[in-house]
């Protein structure tokens, strides 16, 4: 896949703000401070698509881009960031929920999480979630250029691990500096999407 064209087109708390027009939506979940934003913008390689903040948990909104006007890449609340109220956690918790549950469409969650670190709690309860509700998931391993080359697919197939999924789940190492793993991701995102 190539992605010639990417917009925003709205944020959402409710299901009655989602979209109506039933393309396929392709969800982007990951801990707060993991590069969601950074990814979205690598994807569609533009700088300034989504919102990258220096401050973590700035993603309270479900976000949803339109990409070659074919489907939705939808950038889900950050989860685990510590300096966020009970109330405002359990807030986004059923945000995610509601959205997981309502949201048709949903063909595939690209999950982040960083190479370089075991998978938190908060990880563990998002892939159960997942699978609670039959998700396809694809893993995305972060931040792949902070590791020694020999280092990815070992730490790579560690995560997979980790995080208790099948090897039929892909594991796709990537950078948003060195650009690594991003066609690979987006070839993988192909099998969920119409032709």
């Amino acid at each position: 896949m190539e992605i010639k064209k990417a917009e925003f087109v709205t944020s959402a708390v409710k299901t009655s703000a989602y979209p109506q027009d039933e393309l396929p939506h392709i969800a982007i979940v990951g801990k707060s401070n993991v590069g969601k934003s950074s990814l979205i913008n690598a994807m569609t390689n533009q700088n300034k698509l989504a919102r990258v903040s220096r401050q973590p948990g700035k993603t309270r909104l479900i976000n949803f881009f339109l990409i070659n006007d074919k489907f939705y890449l939808v950038d889900l609340p950050g989860y685990g960031y510590a300096r966020v109220s009970k109330a405002e956690q359990e807030s986004w918790g059923s945000m995610m929920d509601e959205y997981f549950k309502l949201a048709s469409p949903l063909k595939c969650i690209i999950l982040i999480v960083d190479i370089r670190h075991k998978p938190t709690a908060e990880d563990k309860q998002m892939v159960e979630w997942i699978k609670y509700y039959r998700i396809p998931v694809l893993v995305v391993a972060s931040k792949a250029d902070k590791l020694g080359k020999t280092r990815i697919k070992p730490q790579a197939a560690q995560l997979r691990k980790q995080l208790g999924f099948s090897h039929q789940v892909p594991v796709v190492p990537c950078s948003v500096v060195s650009k690594q793993g991003l066609l690979e991701l987006l070839a993988e995102l192909d099998a969920y999407l119409p032709e």
